[in-house]
């Protein structure tokens, strides 16, 4: 088992930079940094979960597989280019993102979230 709880310590993260082609990353305001970790799944598998933190700022992106998150710490807005929707999130909030969206992440205070991730071909 593993616990994620609002406010404990999700220890080492590591950077993840901004690079994935398939991703298309746009930064629209600030320098956003993030950093993460795959704590199950991954590469070769069809299902993934972790960490994932991100530093203020503002960014386009297409989301990698289907994602339920749940923010541990932080504020942020996240936009559907398609569907015109936005949602603020923060401490104790869940979404769900399905694969292929196209989002912008308006991250207003640092941000951490637990996330689950299915992609039905893998990662």
């Amino acid at each position: 088992m593993r616990r994620y709880r609002p406010g404990d310590d999700v220890g080492v993260l590591e950077h993840w930079p901004f690079d994935n082609p398939a991703s298309a990353y746009v930064i629209r305001r600030g320098a956003p940094s993030a950093s993460g970790r795959i704590d199950q799944g991954g590469p070769g598998h069809t299902s993934r979960f972790g960490i994932w933190r991100c530093t203020t700022g503002a960014f386009d992106c297409t989301e990698q597989g289907d994602e339920l998150m749940t923010v541990l710490s932080g504020r942020c807005r996240i936009s559907d280019h398609g569907s015109g929707e936005t949602v603020e999130l923060s401490v104790g909030d869940s979404l769900f993102i399905r694969d292929g969206s196209r989002v912008t992440w308006d991250v207003i205070e640092d941000v951490t979230k637990v996330f689950f991730g299915q992609k039905s071909d893998g990662y």
